[in-house]
C-alpha cells in the first residue's frame, strides 16, 4: 500500500535562519492514488510577529493566530501522522527548512529522518515542463485544476490542490490505470495489447471518390487564387 502526504506550510516570512516561524500546516493523506479524507490542519501561534508581505499572501494576522498552540504541542501528532509516509511538497527545500528548524528547538531529529521521504513536486514540474513557470498556480492552469477559491494562500488548500495536480502529473497514458479500482479497493491496469501481428488491409479510392476529392482540391485552388502549394509543387 502506498501512502503519500501532501504538505503544505504558511510562515511568518522567508527566513527560518532570522527567526521567521511556522504559521499553519496542511496535510492531505493519499493511499494508492485515492484521497482519504484523512487528513490534518494546525494554525500555530508564532510567538512573533509576522511580515507585513506574509499578511498579504495567507492573511493569518497576529491576532488571530495569538490563542493558537504552540508547534511544541502538535508536534507529536503530526510527526506520528507523517511516520513512514512519502511526503510530497511543492518546494520542499522552503518548507522543510522551517520544519527542521521547528523540531531542532524540541531537540528532535530532521524532518526528512523522520518520514518515509521526501518528494518536491517543483522539481518534477519543472522535470515536465522546462522552461515554463511552474509555481502551484501555473500548473493548475496548464493541468486545468480549479484553483479558482485561492484568492490567498492556506495550507491545506494549497496542499489538496497539490494532490489533484500531482496525479494529473504522473497520470501517463502508457500504464492506463483507473483510479477507482475495484469493489476490494485494489487498482485495476489494462494489459498493453501487441497490435505487430495484425495486418491492416490499404483500399483504394473508387473513381467516383478521385473525382470528388480532385473537385474539393480545385474549389480550394480556385478560392486562394491559384496559390495552393499542391498545385505549385506539382
Amino acid at each position: 500500500m502506498t501512502r503519500q502526504v501532501f504538505l503544505d506550510t504558511e510562515t511568518t516570512g522567508l527566513s527560518p535562519e532570522s527567526g521567521d516561524r511556522i504559521i499553519e500546516i496542511g496535510c492531505v493523506e493519499m493511499l494508492n492514488r485515492r484521497l482519504t479524507g484523512e487528513n490534518r490542519h494546525f494554525y500555530l501561534n508564532p510567538e512573533r510577529r509576522s511580515h507585513e508581505d506574509a499578511v498579504k499572501i495567507h492573511g493569518l494576522t497576529d491576532e488571530f493566530l495569538a490563542d493558537k498552540p504552540k508547534f511544541a504541542v502538535v508536534a507529536d501528532d503530526l510527526m506520528a501522522y507523517l511516520a513512514g509516509a512519502e511526503i510530497i511538497i511543492h518546494n520542499a527545500a522552503f518548507d522543510v527548512g522551517f520544519l527542521d528548524a521547528e523540531l531542532r528547538r524540541l531537540g528532535r531529529p530532521p524532518f526528512a529522518l523522520q518520514v518515509g521521504r521526501v518528494t518536491d513536486s517543483l522539481t518534477m514540474a519543472r522535470e515536465m515542463f522546462p522552461g515554463k513557470s511552474n509555481s502551484l498556480d501555473a500548473l493548475c492552469k496548464r493541468l486545468e485544476v480549479d484553483n479558482s477559491n485561492r484568492t490567498l494562500h492556506g495550507a491545506l488548500l494549497d496542499a489538496g490542490l497539490l494532490a489533484e495536480v500531482y496525479i494529473r502529473m504522473t497520470r501517463g497514458q502508457d500504464s492506463l490505470v483507473i483510479d477507482a479500482g475495484d469493489s476490494s479497493g485494489a487498482q485495476v491496469a489494462v494489459a498493453a495489447i501487441d497490435l505487430s501481428g495484425f495486418e491492416l488491409p490499404v483500399i483504394d479510392a473508387s473513381e467516383a471518390e478521385r473525382a470528388a476529392h480532385e473537385a474539393l482540391l480545385a474549389e480550394l485552388d480556385k478560392a486562394s487564387g491559384g496559390k495552393t502549394l499542391w498545385r505549385a509543387m506539382a
